[in-house]
């Protein structure tokens, strides 16, 4: 099982999940035409370090936490790879979402 960015980093972004990755399997994108983070099932080892970073907890440790977004990630993360890294926001930013609040301060 792989971990899985759901809907709480559309339009988020943060990023500190790209650095934080000791296979390097997570891509930036955009899906419905925002940005987006997702991790590709194929490479990733499960090790929590993206888990720990995520300013609004936007990753899950299960694909069965969130069956639709772990579909997601893996059908984009092809198309993802390759795609130019994206800066890191602070983790302490306001998230850009209303409905997203920080966990980590």
């Amino acid at each position: 099982m792989a971990y899985v960015i759901t809907n709480k980093c559309l339009e988020e972004q943060y990023a500190q999940c790209v650095d934080v990755c000791p296979v390097d399997c997570i891509y930036p994108g955009y899906h419905e035409k925002k940005p987006f983070m997702v991790i590709d099932p194929k490479r990733c080892i499960d090790c929590d370090a993206c888990l720990l970073v995520c300013p609004v907890g936007a990753i899950v440790a299960t694909e069965k936490e969130d069956p639709e977004y772990a579909e997601i990630n893996k059908r984009l993360s092809d198309s993802f790879r390759g795609n130019p890294a994206v800066a890191p926001r602070r983790h302490n930013s306001p998230p850009k979402r209303e409905d997203n609040a920080l966990i980590y301060p």
